[in-house]
């Protein structure tokens, strides 16, 4: 079982387009941290240096972060690359061996969905994932464009709306702000 304990674990989902939805995921991995709870967080379509990858470092072995992206990542909808396709099923496996090893009080597959609309990863693989998680772990997938079967499976779903946001004013993503 897992060291410290979280009692039941839900299954939680951030999704929507508004900024913010990775952000919670890493403030309740923070949280957690302040109570002893360790977090594992897989980033799907992500490969960039993101300033939570250099964090993670520095808090270990509270939060540890694994990406399954490359530098840049294909988005093509209607068409995905196998190897974009490879990459997002070698990280669930790593993913859910990390929900299964028991050294996880919080899993966290950020941007799971965003690769399920982008098919890289069929919604029947996500709630398998769910189904197999054990009653001690809380389970977060983040990404835009939740399926309605998704947020049904989902104990907890928040939706960011965006009502305003300074890249419409040609703002770059800023270090330690949004990477």
């Amino acid at each position: 079982m897992n060291t410290s304990g979280i009692g039941k674990g839900y299954v939680q989902v951030y999704t929507g387009n508004g900024k913010g939805k990775t952000t919670a995921a890493l403030g309740l991995a923070f949280r957690a941290m302040g109570r002893g709870l360790k977090t594992y967080i897989g980033q799907f379509m992500k490969g960039q240096a993101y300033s939570e990858l250099k964090a993670a470092a520095m808090v270990s072995p509270y939060i540890t972060i694994e990406q399954y992206g490359k530098e840049t990542f294909t988005y093509g909808h209607d068409s995905p690359l196998e190897e974009d396709i490879q990459r997002v099923r070698e990280g669930l496996a790593k993913a859910t061996a990390a929900m299964l090893s028991n050294k996880y009080d919080i899993v966290v597959l950020d941007e799971i969905v965003t690769s399920h609309f982008f098919h890289h990863v069929s919604l029947k693989e996500i709630l398998e994932i769910i189904q197999l998680k054990p009653a001690g772990v809380e389970l977060i997938l983040t990404g835009r464009y939740a399926p309605p079967e998704l947020i049904t499976a989902a104990d907890l779903v928040t939706e960011m709306q965006e009502v305003k946001h300074y890249y419409q004013q040609k703002v770059n993503a800023r270090e330690g702000i949004e990477r």
